[in-house]
């Protein structure tokens, strides 16, 4: 079974390793079957595409490619990358994701 993704959709996520270190962005699409995600900016990689109806002259694209979740850190709202705990909220007794180094909630 594999763990619980920590990450969502429209999360801002700070890449921890591989070519794109440092770089931030926002989460486009996560696939937690494969435990990856798309992140805006991040692991561009060049695509050979022919001529088509959207792309008339065909040609070299750059497109981004799939993250290891892993590889990712969230970003709270201080702009601190950091790891992620769970607390249930007393007000709406649902489970909250928090931030491990400020504390705060994250939206």
């Amino acid at each position: 079974m594999a763990s619980k993704i920590h990450i969502k959709k429209g999360d801002t996520v700070m890449v921890i390793t591989g070519e794109s270190k440092g770089m931030q962005g926002r989460v486009l699409v996560v696939d937690p079957k494969a435990y990856k995600a798309i992140v805006e900016g991040a692991n561009q990689v060049s695509k050979h595409t022919k001529p088509n109806a959207d792309n008339p002259k065909g040609g070299i694209l750059k497109k981004e490619a799939f993250i290891h979740i892993s590889n990712l850190k969230l970003v709270d709202g201080k702009g601190n990358a950091t790891r992620i705990g769970r607390e249930i909220d007393e007000k709406t007794n649902k489970t909250v994701r928090v931030s491990k180094k400020s504390g705060e909630v994250i939206k």
